[in-house]
């Protein structure tokens, strides 16, 4: 979605909107703090003017001033050391606030959303982009806000004195603002690609460590290293070209101002000479021409890095304002009464809409059938599956489960129906009793252990330094693919649902285990109807029904020796599949 900077600016300050009361408190404490600070200036110049010359200074008065002034940096000093307390403990929480709902609001979207996205550029979205959006939220509290008053306040102040020199400040200060934004808008480009490129690194960083065998099975590391400095180049050419525009603001600014500060002095010295200004009264007033310009420099710092926080908030707000996966059912599945009729009718569906992949699909699955789905690599078995669970919506046509359309269902009621296991075993970081619960966390520990045993996993838990409680760390490497693809399967055990998914569940088991875990899954699907997804054939030769898919249409079904005898796809598979073995 494309945005404008300005609606980006007022997408972010609306944040602000929870903390209204807040915010008034800093914004009465921010005039206070300009207040002090702009009210010093005048009793210097007063107390300049109290020492004419040697021998008749006024002592009296002089000692009265510095005891205001005392009370001034007093007073100024602990208003400087309150507001910033308050307005990081906005910041901060408001980060944390916008971190919370991101991550929140990925798990709600549809997961097309999220194959379309790397994982590296989505955690760089949520990791390094709300940092830059909160610097850039500090830098609006901690320089923009007081800049801006004291310039309004300056400017009150410097008419009172002297009209003529306030109307040379005000009518060449824009001069250093204007350079300030100019090289703000270059800058906001460059950080955008920046922002941009940091994602695509985090994404080839990502990929390059959890596909570190792939990467040396195959040699690639001299083309990976290549790809890395060919966006790790990019990636420093823009944030260089955005560091130094940002970086020239602060310098040209206050090469202008000092040439404002320069000519005001000057026309002030004339004043006095024509005793149309004190002394104390130009030094009153170039404290307040310094005061004026020096905010001209915070708020093009602000904008230098208010454009690197936009582009980093304009990345969050593309994920904010994504699609949500909704709701179309209430109606809850009866667990106990479910039979587990399942049927496909008339189903169209693609990722793409320019391209075809399921057409017209029509499956009817009976209750406690073991159904088997084989076919090429891209024939549509996964697809198939993810139609079931509601991961993809069907185009058209309709899915039911007892003769229910599910769509009528809540998603979460229909996938508490349905037990999945993986190819790749996924673990998260935590114990490993809280793996096997995964999905059900009031489970026991006795029947965390009654699933692991039945998983065969039981023994080498046993064997980990803390059994049970042992922690897994950075996604279960400390396992091996095997072990943590029992626990996987394990998960399966600790709430047994009414329909099973194997998809080559045990590609990554010992040939033993794999024989003892089959036996526990005829008996596990024994009642229940269950898919699964071969790609070794000799695993479901005896499922009651076997569908073959060739571009997204079943081909052929029924049991192994009809399709066997009738000598098509399937029987190609196993003569080619009897070849390999030979």
């Amino acid at each position: 979605m494309i945005r404008t900077k300005k609606e980006i600016l007022l997408r972010m300050l609306s944040l602000l909107s929870p903390y209204r009361w807040i915010v008034l408190i800093i914004s009465i404490l921010s005039v206070a703090q300009v207040t002090l600070t702009l009210y010093l200036p005048v009793l210097i110049g007063q107390s300049i003017d109290l020492m004419i010359s040697k021998g008749q200074v006024d002592f009296v008065s002089l000692q009265q001033l510095l005891k205001q002034m005392v009370i001034i940096i007093i007073l100024n000093t602990l208003v400087q050391w309150i507001l910033p307390r308050i307005y990081q403990k906005i910041t901060y929480e408001i980060t944390r606030d916008l971190r919370q709902a991101t991550l929140e609001k990925l798990h709600s979207m549809p997961l097309s959303y999220i194959d379309r996205h790397s994982t590296g550029d989505l955690v760089s979205r949520l990791t390094t982009d709300t940092e830059q959006f909160n610097d850039g939220l500090l830098m609006i509290f901690e320089q923009l806000i007081i800049g801006l008053l004291t310039i309004i306040f300056t400017l009150v102040m410097m008419f009172n004195i002297n009209v003529i020199m306030m109307i040379v400040v005000t009518l060449l200060s824009p001069i250093s603002l204007l350079t300030s934004r100019f090289i703000a808008n270059k800058s906001y480009e460059y950080f955008s690609s920046s922002a941009k490129q940091r994602g695509a690194l985090s994404e080839l960083v990502e990929e390059s460590i959890t596909q570190k065998e792939t990467i040396t099975l195959f040699n690639y590391h001299t083309q990976r290293a290549n790809q890395f400095r060919h966006i790790n180049d990019n990636y420093s050419d823009l944030s260089f070209k955005a560091t130094f525009y940002s970086s020239t603001v602060n310098p040209t600014t206050r090469f202008i101002n000092s040439l404002i500060y320069a000519g005001v002095t000057g026309i002030g010295a004339l004043l006095i000479l024509n005793a149309s200004l004190s002394v104390g009264g130009l030094t009153v007033f170039l404290n307040y021409a310094k005061e004026y310009t020096k905010p001209f420099n915070d708020i093009s710092n602000v904008f230098a890095e208010l454009q690197s926080a936009m582009a980093s908030a304009n990345r969050l707000f593309d994920i904010l304002d994504g699609p949500t996966e909704l709701e179309s059912g209430n109606h809850i599945f009866d667990k106990d009464n479910l039979s587990g009729d399942i049927t496909f009718e008339h189903v169209d569906f693609s990722y793409d809409p320019n391209i075809t992949l399921i057409e017209d699909l029509n499956l009817n699955v009976k209750a406690g059938q073991k159904v088997a789905i084989v076919g090429p690599t891209g024939a549509g078995k996964s697809t198939v599956i993810n139609l079931l669970m509601r991961f993809y919506e069907v185009n058209s046509g309709h899915i039911t489960l007892d003769q229910q359309k599910i769509t009528d269902y809540t998603k979460a009621s229909l996938r508490q129906q349905i037990g999945m296991v993986l190819q790749d075993g996924w673990i998260k970081s935590g114990s490993v009793a809280d793996n096997i619960a995964y999905g059900f966390p009031n489970a026991s520990r006795e029947q965390v252990i009654s699933a692991a045993k039945r998983a065969f996993a039981h023994q080498f838990i046993e064997a980990l330094p803390q059994g049970y409680d042992t922690i897994l760390e950075s996604g279960g490497n400390s396992l091996s693919k095997g072990q943590q693809q029992l626990l996987s399967i394990a998960r399966l055990f600790v709430s047994i649902p009414n329909v099973l998914i194997l998809d080559e569940a045990t590609s990554s088991i010992d040939t033993r285990t794999e024989i003892q875990i089959q036996k526990a899954f005829h008996a596990l699907m024994e009642g229940r109807t269950s898919f699964v997804i071969a790609h070794r054939l000799s695993t479901i030769q005896d499922a009651n029904l076997i569908l073959v898919m060739d571009q997204g249409q079943v081909v052929e079904q029924g049991n192994h020796e009809e399709l066997m005898n009738n000598k098509g796809l399937y029987y190609k598979m196993q003569m080619a599949n009897n070849i390999n073995i030979i």
